[in-house]
């Protein structure tokens, strides 16, 4: 069964670059319509010409996860434009300095805590109330594989990111009657802007313990997100899935 978004619309947070442009144009590629919300303009509107030009429809909206009405305009946006919210892929994030847990202080982890796990909070949220009423809809959050193993140096990120994991869980089990599903996909290391330049030697240390040793393609995480966005996935909610390489497969690297 081929996924299709004929007739639906929805969001992407972070969807000006990344897995989220990927997922995006995936999305439109198969009838959706799209709004792209990011709070890097330029990338979120380049998204947008990238989909026009190949003739999907798709609309930016200026937004910042972390400030709620922000997030509760991105929603309402998305009614307004397409007359629905069919799905959402929340997928937004930054970047955090590496340390050790003790070295980070209280204002970089709360602002690690409020990007990473309280701005997903506020997506699902309003996107729950609205196809809570509305006969339903489908959603992925962007976990990681710092949502089920440990990751050194990056304790407020793997503590939000486990957190992350429990918010798909509960609300799937708590929503599914309204005809929602809410699932996760967890990344292993993805090659983006940050990481498209690194050298061979670093790649091989990062991927030193999966089965398949390179870094991901967005387009490949990109893949599952549409899979359990769409209906071809109805009957899969609560699904924790890792897009990881084989990195959480065993405990030991396979040479």
């Amino acid at each position: 069964m081929t996924a299709s978004f004929i007739g639906k619309a929805g969001l992407v947070t972070g969807g000006g670059s990344g897995i989220g442009r990927a997922a995006a144009l995936e999305i439109a590629r198969r009838g959706g319509k799209v709004v792209i919300a990011d709070i890097a303009d330029e990338a979120g509107l380049e998204t947008v010409r990238l989909i026009e030009q190949e003739g999907g429809i798709a609309a930016f909206q200026h937004t910042d996860i972390t400030d709620e009405p922000s997030v509760a305009a991105l929603v309402a946006s998305v009614v307004d434009r397409y007359g629905s919210l069919d799905f959402a892929h929340n997928n937004a994030a930054g970047g955090i300095p590496p340390k050790e847990l003790a070295d980070y202080d209280s204002e970089m982890n709360a602002w690690a805590l409020k990007l990473y796990l309280e701005g997903p909070y506020f997506c699902l949220a309003h996107e729950i109330r609205y196809m809570k009423e509305h006969g339903g809809g489908s959603i992925v959050n962007t976990a990681s594989l710092a949502g089920l193993v440990a990751s050194p140096l990056t304790g407020p990120y793997t503590a939000a990111k486990h957190g992350v994991v429990g918010y798909t869980k509960s609300a799937a089990l708590e929503y599914g009657r309204y005809g929602i599903r809410v699932n996760a996909v967890c990344p292993g290391v993805v090659r983006t802007g940050l990481t498209k330049d690194l050298p061979d030697e670093y790649i091989g240390a990062v991927t030193a313990g999966q089965v398949i040793k390179r870094l991901a393609d967005p387009a490949e995480i990109a893949a599952p997100v549409v899979f359990l966005l769409s209906d071809s996935a109805s009957f899969i909610t609560g699904a924790i899935v890792p897009v990881d390489g084989g990195a959480t497969t065993s405990t030991t690297s396979v040479d």
